[in-house]
Order: C-alpha cells, then sequence, then structure tokens
C-alpha cells in the first residue's frame, strides 16, 4: 500500500484509473446500482468513495462535496492515485430558456467566476474539457438517445449573492448554457495534473426560477431530475467504455 492522501484516504495501490465525480455523497449509492463488485473504500468529510466495475471497466466514485476548492482538494488526491480520466456528474442551473429539467449540459468549457481555479492560475488560462474525453460523453449521450446540450458553463462560489440575477442575465445573454460551482476547478486542475477531464451537468433549475426551490425538489425526487441524474451517470460510465476500447489507460 501507498501513503493515504490526507482528505480522500485512498492510496495509489488502487490502481484505478477512471473516477466519477459526484457532487453529493448520497449519490454514490445511485451509482453503485450500475455497477458490479463493489466494494466501500472510504468516507471522510464531504469524500465517500467506492469501487467497482461496469462492462469490464474498473472504475471509481468519489464525492466532492460542494465547491471548486473541494473539487480541487478531490482531483489532486486522485491525481496522486494515479487517475488518469475524471468525469463530473453534477448539477446545474440553466442559464437559458430552452434547456429542459433533466437535460444534460456537456461543458465544453467553463468561465472561470470562481475562486479555486484562480488559486492556480491567472483568469486568461482557459478552462476546458479534454475534447477526446468529451467526445465520448457527446457520443454516448447520443446514442443512448439522452437530451444534452454541448456548450460553455459559468462556475461561481455562490447562488446567493446579492446581484445574483443581474450575474445569471449577463452570461446568459453572452450565450452561457448553465452554471455550477465546480468546473472551472475541474478543468483548471486535471491540465495542469494532466488528467483527462470532462463535465456532465443535469439541469435541476431552468432558467429565472427559483434555485434553492428547484434543489429542494432535486432532493425530494423529483421525477425530471432524477431521471437526468441516472442518464448522466451512464453516460459516463459510458464514456469511460469508449475511452477504454480508444485510447486505453497508460
Amino acid at each position: 500500500m501507498g501513503t493515504l492522501q490526507a482528505h480522500i484516504r485512498l492510496d495509489v495501490s488502487l490502481n484505478i484509473p477512471y473516477a466519477l465525480l459526484p457532487g453529493d455523497p448520497a449519490r454514490i449509492d445511485h451509482i453503485a446500482r450500475h455497477l458490479e463488485n463493489v466494494t466501500e473504500l472510504a468516507y471522510n468529510r464531504e469524500f465517500r468513495s467506492i469501487s467497482g466495475t461496469y462492462k469490464g471497466v474498473q472504475v471509481l466514485a468519489v464525492s466532492t462535496g460542494i465547491g471548486g476548492a473541494s473539487m480541487g482538494i478531490a482531483l489532486e488526491e486522485l491525481h496522486g492515485c494515479g487517475v488518469q480520466c475524471a468525469i463530473r456528474i453534477g448539477s446545474c442551473g440553466a442559464l437559458q430558456h430552452d434547456i429542459a429539467p433533466g437535460q444534460l449540459v456537456l461543458a465544453e468549457g467553463a468561465v472561470r467566476d470562481d475562486g479555486a481555479s484562480a488559486a492556480y492560475l491567472p483568469l486568461s488560462y482557459p478552462a476546458v474539457a479534454d475534447h477526446r474525453l468529451l467526445a465520448c460523453c457527446c457520443q454516448a449521450a447520443q446514442e443512448q438517445g439522452f437530451g444534452h446540450c454541448c456548450g460553455l458553463v459559468r462556475s461561481h462560489d455562490s447562488f446567493y449573492t446579492d446581484r445574483e440575477s443581474e450575474i445569471c442575465r449577463t452570461w446568459s445573454d453572452r450565450g452561457i448554457l448553465g452554471a455550477d460551482m465546480e468546473t472551472a476547478a475541474l478543468y483548471t486542475i486535471g491540465r495542469l495534473r494532466g488528467i483527462a477531464t470532462a463535465s456532465i451537468l443535469n439541469n435541476i433549475a431552468p432558467y429565472e426560477s427559483d434555485v434553492a426551490e428547484s434543489v429542494a425538489d432535486y432532493v425530494d425526487g423529483d421525477r425530471l431530475a432524477m431521471q437526468g441524474e441516472s442518464n448522466e451517470i451512464l453516460t459516463a460510465l459510458e464514456a469511460f467504455v469508449r475511452w477504454e476500447e480508444q485510447y486505453g489507460a497508460h
């Protein structure tokens, strides 16, 4: 065994190159339903982890909690464990009226409106997905028939700021599809550490709706949002299968 990472409490002996990154630790149970040979690994703070196999491909699932700072900790420590590909499976609020609840937003890149990515590099450095991994995600979503769109998102640090409606309108007018809190950190740090990253976001809040109410509906099991969650999990798992077939893990 290697040295345990300080927060996720995993080590390099796992030898698993693929990681799904939900925010909510409870979502780990939903991922487990799609896997075989599931093993509970660790649960420390917001970081809960399991391993399992999907169509013969071994994967990790590690929750990252809320926000870019927590995502950054998880990704840095997963890099220390040898992870080579990571896909965020999270939620977002739509910034366009034509994105329905449960529709998936596949993030080509993110506006770095967060503090975590800025702690690493100036904002002039782009936060973009690995194009090969994103292509695997797009192909998987299309072949499964899941409603999805591809484009830019905005990552931020709070949806309770006094100017949130004004800020959302500004970015909506500039074609940004949705808002989350982790994608920019995932893409920035992943690029720095040589990890292929992609972010699949399940829209839980129609544009100009009350985000707090939509989050509550999501937790209570809103049908469309829960279907979107299942769709994003399957999209990510199928993307890993395609990556393994096309590129393999090195």
